[in-house]
């Protein structure tokens, strides 16, 4: 991923109202950003975002921002700020009986929101020391139906996701917690046909939601539904942005 810009952390308060400010990040954040699913909604009301935070940053858990994510070798690992977060769950409508891949757990929180609304989550993430740490957050949180894999969802995508060979694949619904320039036909190949896939695409200044729906064997339908700008998941391909 790209590196986030430095600043300054407020001081950690015990203290903090945390529910107050999950209030008043969904309804100064969420909702003026056209997210006005009431599900979606009523479960960033109860998914707790502050546990997946690390804990120096504890008072920026709702805030309009990126947060930064150890190991510091490694630079651009982030928590995405909650609306975009709020969005792509909007966009996806996941349903209850549907299997979801993610690529790129970062603290788990994602998979956290994916998992109350899926049967199951499959999260891969490139950096053993998050991936550990998202496992404890999730078990913290009390999901058993997400699970974090350490493996590049950028490499060997099919082995990522099969157990002693069998493919657990393919997938309803495909998450990418991060931006890439394209997103790679291994991916697509994994989405059944009806399935859709979440990702950003492209490069800075903007870049665009694109949802991706398999309509057939060989067909896929995308909507591009919002512009932002997020951190690059690690090891994508970037083809050039110019032709001749």
């Amino acid at each position: 991923m790209s590196s986030i810009s430095s600043f300054t952390l407020p001081p950690y308060t015990p203290a903090m109202n945390y529910e107050q400010a999950r209030f008043n990040m969904i309804e100064q954040q969420i909702r003026p950003w056209e997210v006005l699913d009431n599900q979606v909604l009523a479960l960033l009301a109860v998914v707790r975002r502050e546990d997946f935070v690390p804990l120096a940053c504890k008072a920026l858990a709702f805030v309009d921002m990126e947060i930064p994510l150890p190991p510091q070798h490694n630079p651009g690992q982030c928590m995405l700020a909650p609306k975009v977060e709020a969005r792509i769950l909007q966009d996806l409508a996941v349903q209850k009986h549907e299997k979801v891949l993610e690529i790129g757990t970062g603290s788990g929180y994602m998979a956290a929101l994916l998992a109350h609304r899926a049967q199951q989550v499959i999260s891969l993430e490139i950096e053993p020391s998050l991936a550990e740490t998202a496992r404890k957050n999730l078990q913290k949180a009390g999901i058993y139906n997400a699970e974090v894999r350490i493996a590049d969802g950028a490499a060997n995508l099919a082995e990522a996701v099969s157990d002693n060979g069998a493919l657990r694949g393919p997938f309803d619904v495909i998450v990418l917690s991060g931006s890439v320039a394209v997103v790679p036909a291994a991916l697509l190949s994994q989405l059944k046909i009806g399935g859709r896939l979440s990702a950003i695409v492209g490069y800075e200044p903007m870049m665009r939601a694109n949802l991706i729906t398999r309509v057939g064997k060989d067909a896929w339908r995308t909507t591009e539904a919002w512009d932002t700008v997020v951190p690059r998941l690690l090891n994508f391909p970037e083809p050039s942005k110019f032709s001749f």
